[in-house]
């Protein structure tokens, strides 16, 4: 999972975390290169056990969690991998889809800490 420092994102990049099964894509906002850093901004939280699942059917509310109101990170740079296009403008139609319920889990907060909280202890070296 990580890459080499000198991988450099861009502003509006779309990125991803990975911590076992589960897959966070964020917004790229800023990189801080001397401290070697990403400030992002979290849109979804996907579930990745069912990949399979997530490809050739709807999205299942308990598989794609819309994030995108809860607040920003900062982590090391080097945890991120850049997504293809081909994976997040799926995800992306579908959160922006009539048929998706905004707000659509309500302890999208309490997830997206626990995700974050789960990576920062396995990369705890790395902050």
């Amino acid at each position: 999972m990580i890459m080499g420092e000198n991988c450099l994102f861009t502003p509006q990049q779309i990125v991803y975390l990975t911590d076992h099964c589960h897959r966070l894509y964020c917004e790229v906002i800023q990189v801080v290169e001397s401290r070697q850093l990403c400030w992002v901004r979290p849109l979804c939280l996907v579930d990745m056990t069912e990949e399979k699942e997530i490809y050739s059917h709807l999205f299942a509310p308990k598989l794609l969690i819309d994030v995108r109101s809860t607040s920003d990170l900062l982590y090391p740079i080097n945890l991120f991998k850049p997504a293809l296009d081909t994976e997040v403008l799926p995800l992306l139609s579908h959160l922006s889809s009539p048929d998706y319920p905004v707000n659509n889990n309500p302890l999208a907060r309490e997830k997206l800490h626990k995700f974050v909280t789960k990576v920062l202890q396995e990369y705890s070296e790395l902050f």
